[in-house]
C-alpha cells in the first residue's frame, strides 16, 4: 500500500483521524433509486476515518416516505455503536435489501449521527455531492461516498480487511 499524494484541493483518506471524526457536508447531497430521487438534503454529514472515503449520512426526514422500510441486520462499529439496517424500495421497483444503515443510538462521541441514514452507492442508481456524482467504495461492507477530491489507497477491495 502506498499512499497517494493529495494535489491542490484534494483530501488523502489518510489523513482522516482515527478513531473517526463527524462534520457537516458543505455540498448538498442527493441520492436516486429508480429513477427518482429518493433523498436530498443541505444538511448532511460526513464521517471522516483512516483509510476510507468519507460516509455520508443524511437525516431521515429528508427521504421520501416509505421508501426507507426496516430491515432485521445489524452490525456493530468499534467507534460508532450498533449499525441498523434499512431495505430501499422505490414504487413497483424491487426491494433492495440492507441498501442503507444508520445508528439509532451511537456511541459518545457520535450523537450528530443519531437517526442519520446513509445509503451504499452502490446500490442505488446514482448519488451525488453537489453536482459530482460519486463512486462507490469498493467492496461490499464499507459504504464510502468517493469523489475527484478523495485520493487513496481506500480500505475495501479485496486484501485490504486487514489495513
Amino acid at each position: 500500500m502506498r499512499r497517494i499524494t493529495p494535489g491542490p484541493g484534494q483530501e488523502s483518506v489518510w489523513d482522516y483521524p482515527r478513531p473517526p471524526r463527524v462534520e457537516a457536508e458543505r455540498r448538498p447531497a442527493r441520492i436516486v433509486l429508480g429513477g427518482t430521487t429518493i433523498a436530498e438534503t443541505t444538511r448532511a454529514l460526513r464521517v471522516l476515518e483512516t483509510s476510507h472515503p468519507p460516509g455520508i449520512y443524511l437525516p431521515p426526514e429528508d427521504f421520501l416516505a416509505g421508501v426507507l422500510l426496516p430491515n432485521d441486520r445489524r452490525t456493530v462499529c468499534e467507534w460508532k455503536g450498533v449499525a441498523a439496517y434499512w431495505d430501499l424500495q422505490v414504487e413497483s421497483q424491487p426491494q433492495i435489501r440492507a441498501a442503507a444503515w444508520s445508528y439509532p443510538e451511537p456511541r459518545p462521541g457520535f450523537e450528530e449521527l443519531a437517526g442519520y441514514i446513509s445509503v451504499y452507492p452502490g446500490r442505488v442508481d446514482a448519488c451525488f455531492l453537489g453536482d459530482e456524482r460519486v463512486a462507490a467504495q469498493e467492496g461490499d461492507f464499507y459504504g464510502g461516498w468517493i469523489t475527484g477530491e478523495i485520493v487513496g489507497p481506500m480500505k475495501g477491495a479485496p486484501g485490504t480487511w486487514g489495513w
